[in-house]
């Protein structure tokens, strides 16, 4: 098997041809580490600008929990596409969607200004299904964890 590399750090711009999500719904800005089949450490840079902060809440700005996890999904779809790109396989053109989450745990908040780690680790890979265990911090404090899993879309 033929191991290329993937330049780091991957940019938004790349996120895009790997990720079917646009504004207001993509939640990655960079991926900042690599680890074929094993982990990804990415980034989320948490701005005041952001749509959900209007209403979540006025006054108090807080990202909602739920909009970490979608983050931390889309990591881990970028693991997995990159991992395809890295071992020379086909790219993925397959939709994998958000089927599952177990575990899901909640310590802080993300304000605006944090700037969001997306820690995933794919735990097993079962036909067109990937689980992944994830953690999210800011500042070195864990914010948010859960395993997750992806599947395949049907057509």
């Amino acid at each position: 098997m033929t191991v290329a590399t993937v330049a780091l750090p991957v940019d938004v711009n790349r996120i895009q041809a790997l990720l079917p999500h646009r504004y207001p719904f993509l939640l990655v800005d960079r991926v900042l580490e690599l680890e074929p089949n094993k982990r990804i450490l990415a980034s989320k840079c948490v701005s005041i600008n952001e749509p959900f902060f209007q209403g979540h809440f006025p006054g108090h700005p807080v990202m909602p929990g739920v909009l970490v996890l979608e983050a931390l999904a889309q990591a881990g779809g970028l693991l997995t596409q990159l991992s395809a790109e890295a071992l020379a396989m086909a790219k993925q053109e397959k939709l994998f969607y958000l089927v599952k989450i177990d575990n899901a745990r909640f310590s802080n908040m993300v304000v605006p200004g944090d700037v969001l780690m997306l820690e995933v680790k794919l735990k097993r890979m079962i036909r067109n299904m990937a689980m992944y265990e994830c953690s999210a911090s800011v500042d070195g404090k864990q914010v948010a964890s859960a395993d997750i899993l992806c599947a395949e879309g049907r057509n």
